[in-house]
């Protein structure tokens, strides 16, 4: 969602002639997107600013932040960093150009301001670069309140774009090249829960009548609100990718009710379930936190079999980070820092063998891959994703990129796998 901020910034500085420099030291104009949903995302923001203050006294040049902490911190960030000639919050990416152009005045610019954030949730960035996979937003913000999470504050409460704009722009896009959409929000399962408007099936089975339009992805979900008309959806649209991203949190019921979930661990799996009967080859990844404050080691011992029963395709695990006007920041029950990594490195253990064990079965098996570009590894090499969001990197000739190739997978890795003799599908 960040990089989606930032196609948006990109989009405004470029329709007001700006363009992007090749190295920082070139640079006139220094945008930082910031996070802060971990601590961790929070302490490399605040080293990179030590540097680029240092940087700035040497050369002169407009610095502007943008993002969660630029929200959370609101006009303090200019007593810490006093350097900063310009902040928006999530809400105010709209007004970067005025922000730019008051800075390059010489007066500060600052705005936190929400207002349902119509006018940065309804802009559209376009596809310039003709790019194969293209992000569009279609709600803002969430309404769960989770224990441990700052989104509410941040990116404030659920707004849902309507669906006639959110289709007129996947229109475009796919005029300008883009065969896959990725479905952005906080809790994409929200949108329109409380509009007479489409709902979220219904809209995936509109962009499905889209033409150009390859595949359908979506993120991210909460469990609570995956209703059953949304898990028909994986059988019944044929864009919509076989792949959800899930996060379960934990796999204790206690651990769940302490971070306000609003699910039991029989629940999440019911849902796997009908998922997995819906579509028997869906991917499956997840969020975790481990060190929970009350985690013990039967509470940890839960999420492990979690883990274990469920087969995920991946999962993004972490330790608890606290986070500022958080009710978990207060919780009592601190687990030590030294439990907690050896959790994670437990469940990471667990996970990268599962993981490996599902990439290596798709070994001689032909799959359909949606060619992305040069692959990370080689520039002399192409790189995709199946349908299941599985990265396939494989020699094949620069024209297959934006379209959809069958592959015979000869060799499965750790994060990866390596097809072999492409051939482009027919129209």
């Amino acid at each position: 969602m960040n990089e989606h901020d930032m196609e948006k910034a990109v989009h405004l500085l470029r329709s007001s002639g700006f363009e992007a420099a090749d190295k920082l030291e070139q640079a006139g104009l220094v945008i930082v997107n910031t996070c802060c949903v971990r601590e961790k995302a929070e302490q490399k923001f605040y080293s990179l600013m030590g540097r680029l203050g240092s940087l700035k006294r040497k050369r002169p040049f407009v610095l502007g932040l943008m993002g969660c902490i630029a929200q959370l911190e609101k006009e303090a960030i200019v007593e810490r960093l006093p350097f900063v000639d310009f902040s928006l919050g999530p809400g105010s990416v709209h007004l970067l150009d005025e922000a730019v152009r008051a800075s390059l005045r010489g007066a500060r610019f600052l705005d936190f301001s929400d207002n349902g954030c119509a006018s940065t949730l309804y802009l559209r960035p376009g596809n310039r670069d003709r790019r194969v996979k293209a992000y569009v937003t279609i709600m803002k913000g969430c309404d769960n309140f989770c224990s441990y999470c700052v989104v509410p504050y941040v990116r404030g409460r659920e707004v849902s774009r309507r669906s006639a704009d959110i289709l007129e722009e996947i229109e475009e896009l796919a005029a300008t090249g883009a065969r896959e959409v990725v479905l952005l929000g906080q809790n994409v399962n929200s949108y329109n829960k409380e509009r007479d408007d489409l709902s979220f099936p219904d809209l995936l089975k509109a962009i499905d009548r889209i033409a150009g339009i390859e595949r359908i992805r979506f993120v991210t979900s909460h469990p609570r609100d995956l209703s059953g008309e949304l898990i028909d959806c994986f059988g019944q649209v044929d864009k919509l990718c076989e792949h959800i991203h899930l996060p379960f949190q934990s796999g204790s019921d206690k651990i769940l009710r302490l971070m306000n979930r609003g699910y039991t661990r029989e629940e999440y799996e019911e849902k796997i379930a009908k998922l997995k009967g819906r579509c028997a080859d869906i991917a499956i990844t997840a969020d975790c936190i481990v060190g929970f404050p009350g985690e013990d080691e039967g509470d940890f011992r839960s999420t492990v079999e979690l883990v274990e029963r469920t087969g995920f395709d991946g999962i993004f695990s972490f330790c608890f980070s606290p986070r500022r006007h958080t009710p978990a920041s207060n919780l009592p029950g601190t687990v030590p820092e030294t439990v907690a990594r050896d959790r994670l490195a437990c469940l990471q253990a667990l996970q990268k063998g599962i993981t490996r064990e599902k990439l290596i079965r798709q070994e001689g098996m032909t799959v359909e891959v949606l060619v992305e570009g040069s692959s990370k590894n080689s520039r002399e090499e192409l790189a995709g994703r199946t349908r299941t969001n599985r990265i396939v990197n494989f020699g094949g000739p620069a024209h297959m990129v934006g379209k959809l190739v069958d592959l015979e997978i000869v060799k499965g890795y750790a994060n990866s796998l390596r097809g072999a003799g492409p051939r482009l599908k027919e129209a």
